[in-house]
């Protein structure tokens, strides 16, 4: 990656695709109701994921009936046309997630991505099962970064490999598993200088967050639908199985 900040990058990539396939400047609906955790991940048999203890929310873009989400912890009704949209001042996480989210919309219109919508249910728990194979046949067997506590991820991760855990949740601080103690994001360097691997939460691409990850040119996987456009954009690898 070069100087320029990731998600211009990323902004820059979407004008171009946007400008080669002619797509019109209509109105993009971010639905922002905002999707309850129900609607969000229906009723999974756990209920320690950010989205039902309320820290975040999912902001959904709908373009010509493609549907793309962004985790944020800022989130309210938002409407406006593409080109507005791609080129707003990403100032803070609410529009940083409407950008993304729009991204992920309108990929998923071109064909071009796949699974940008929510699992559900007790998909997280599949999704979890498979992770650590994921990983194995990839990277081996890494030390892992896990940026962004998934609590299903940490567990299993936690069980076959050597990983840190860092999350900006205080709530979770202090949380272990498998004698993994989830750590404050001050500590993020110390993990960065630690591990091979890094597996952080799509949700980085809007908490800016991911640039340092990505400048640390560790091996790194994007987990999740927020980061289902940028990754594919700055050709990142993602893990997603279960995504709809």
């Amino acid at each position: 990656m070069n100087k320029m900040k990731i998600l211009e990058i990323t902004r820059n990539k979407m004008k171009d695709l946007v400008a080669k396939y002619n797509i019109p400047d209509e109105k993009v609906v971010i639905t922002a109701k905002v999707l309850t955790a129900e609607e969000a991940i229906g009723n999974p048999e756990h209920d320690d994921y950010p989205l039902i203890k309320g820290k975040e929310r999912l902001m959904q873009s709908q373009f010509q009936g493609s549907k793309g989400v962004a985790f944020s912890d800022m989130f309210g009704n938002f409407s406006a046309n593409l080109s507005e949209i791609l080129n707003m001042e990403l100032k803070n996480n609410f529009k940083k997630a409407i950008f993304v989210a729009t991204v992920n919309a309108v990929l998923r219109k071109l064909n071009s991505i796949e699974r940008t919508e929510h699992c559900k249910n007790n998909d997280m728990i599949i999704c979890a099962s498979r992770v650590c194979e994921f990983i194995k046949e990839r990277f081996g067997s890494p030390k892992i970064f896990l940026c962004g506590l998934q609590p299903r991820f940490a567990e299993k991760l936690s069980s076959e490999f050597e990983i840190k855990i860092t999350d900006m949740d205080k709530a979770n601080i202090g949380k272990e598993f498998n004698e993994a103690k989830v750590m404050g994001i001050e500590t993020t360097d110390e993990c960065l200088n630690w591990c091979n691997l890094i597996f952080a939460s799509g949700s980085t691409f809007v908490n800016d967050t991911a640039e340092n990850l990505i400048k640390s040119r560790k091996n790194i996987v994007f987990y999740g639908v927020t980061g289902a456009g940028p990754t594919y954009l700055l050709n990142l690898k993602r893990y997603c199985p279960c995504g709809r």
